[in-house]
């Protein structure tokens, strides 16, 4: 892996990042990071052209834009334009997270490697750990009972609800779980929480009353009518939405409803940011190799 790498924009991940690589001998160029004073000891520089006169590599936000227009840098006071960046960035190789589709076309007429952390499933994994201390830990702060013996529901299956369910279950915590396929449901059963079919979830909310709710489905199961529901049923009901955009939640129903919803995205790099630029980093040097 090349020793110069090149940093551009980011938040406290990528901050910690590259105070992890400059431990470990590389040489870290950075833009965008000029307001981070106490932790950065790279090599600043005045211009993205100065950057890549040193660096084949660069290294960037997650997700790297939330406008399509200017790249994230929580610690700079600089618009950082995409497309002006891309047009240095010819011939490089930019690693970032999160990159929509638009972006990536664009990248790809400037010649630009362009290669998506979210796309890494060692990457995923290891995320997944500080997204579920994080989601039990804004839960606990959220109520006013402790996760033993509290009713939880989790909606999906995935990656993230595997860990959650578990996690929770090891707390104490009397968890549901939601989830479509037949195989999901089986080893839902097979771990001792409830399982609950999507076809039976309006029956199931009708007749339980949940503490706590951690959607992690990105897309609509939330909807105006099971809403409704949870609000007859207990509206003092706690819900996490942990799926990416667009979200599984209507959350303008929500509001009406007057239930407490909360967005808890990009959890790593809130509760866990060091944590998390070390999976980072370990991904990137595996992306590389």
């Amino acid at each position: 892996m090349d020793r110069n790498i090149g940093i551009i924009g980011g938040d406290l991940r990528i901050k910690f990042l590259s105070q992890i690589l400059i431990n470990e001998g590389y040489h870290v160029y950075s833009y965008g990071l000029e307001n981070e004073k106490e932790y950065n000891n790279t090599k600043v520089c005045d211009s993205i052209s100065k950057m890549c006169n040193a660096c084949d590599t660069i290294i960037s936000s997650i997700p790297f834009s939330r406008d399509g227009i200017n790249i994230n840098s929580t610690f700079s006071s600089k618009e950082i334009n995409i497309d002006e960046t891309f047009m240095i960035l010819k011939n490089k190789i930019l690693i970032a997270g999160a990159i929509k589709p638009k972006i990536r076309e664009r990248a790809r007429n400037y010649n630009i490697e362009l290669i998506d952390l979210i796309d890494n499933e060692s990457f995923n994994i290891l995320n997944i750990i500080p997204t579920v201390e994080g989601a039990i830990q804004i839960a606990m702060e959220n109520t006013k009972f402790t996760i033993y013996n509290s009713n939880s529901l989790i909606l999906g299956f995935g990656r993230i609800g595997k860990l959650l369910s578990k996690t929770l279950k090891n707390l104490g915590s009397n968890v549901s779980v939601e989830a479509r396929k037949e195989s999901d449901l089986s080893w839902i059963k097979v771990n001792r929480y409830k399982e609950i079919n999507l076809d039976k979830l309006n029956y199931n909310l009708n007749t339980h009353k949940y503490d706590i709710i951690f959607n992690t489905i990105p897309t609509l199961i939330l909807n105006e009518e099971r809403l409704k529901i949870i609000k007859e049923i207990n509206k003092d009901t706690v819900i996490l939405e942990l799926a990416s955009s667009p979200g599984g939640i209507d959350f303008k129903k929500a509001d009406e409803y007057n239930l407490k919803v909360i967005k808890a995205l990009g959890l790593p790099g809130i509760v866990a940011p060091y944590t998390a630029a070390e999976y980072i980093k370990e991904s990137i040097e595996e992306i590389l190799e």
